[in-house]
């Protein structure tokens, strides 16, 4: 039995379950997912998460100069929050091209664990490009190995969510924009 699987069995988070699964995700991500159980559940990933979330949204306080509390809020929601969408999609992307169910639980620990690692070094400015793309390699190392995927459905389902993403938040933009008041009077009819 790998240490890993030994400190998942107890199900429960830890500070001692986030330095292990960081240093896992790391050092050694296809082994790190392979070696997840397959009921994982949603206590490890959320914690994992949460710390993750917690450390960006500090960290990204330093290079923000106004209205703290809410930048704090909208950055610690988008964080927690994208990850939950990004799995949600995922979840229902999955079964129309692989033909098979995958439990939720184990495609938001791939989403957790992967954005959480990215997460620490996300709130350098600049970084994001880096941390993205990083972020989505650990997602399909995630799928392959945690979630039993070939490359290429790992390929073509993260290529699908990931551009159901792209395409809602596009569709949304200027329906944010006109709430801000961005948009402009509304055009005459």
């Amino acid at each position: 039995m790998t240490q890993f699987t030994e400190t998942a069995d107890a199900g429960r988070f830890s500070l001692r379950f986030y330095v292990h699964a960081l240093t896992g995700m790391l050092g050694s991500p296809g082994r790190f997912f392979k070696e997840l159980p397959d009921r994982i559940g949603y206590g490890q990933p959320f914690g994992f998460l949460l710390i993750s979330s917690i450390f960006l949204t500090g960290a990204s306080l330093t290079h923000i100069h106004e209205k703290h509390f809410l930048m704090a809020g909208i950055v610690f929601i988008n964080a927690i929050g994208m990850v939950v969408i990004s799995a949600g999609i995922t979840f229902v992307v999955i079964p129309m091209v692989v033909r098979k169910r995958l439990p939720f639980s184990s495609i938001f620990a791939v989403y957790a664990f992967s954005s959480g690692v990215t997460m620490l070094v996300s709130w350098i400015p600049l970084f994001i490009w880096f941390t993205e793309l990083w972020k989505w390699v650990l997602v399909l190392i995630g799928m392959v190995r945690g979630c039993q995927l070939t490359w290429k459905q790992a390929l073509l389902v993260t290529g699908i969510s990931l551009l159901v993403i792209v395409l809602f938040f596009w569709s949304v933009t200027p329906v944010i924009f006109y709430l801000k008041g961005l948009g402009g009077p509304p055009a005459p009819v």
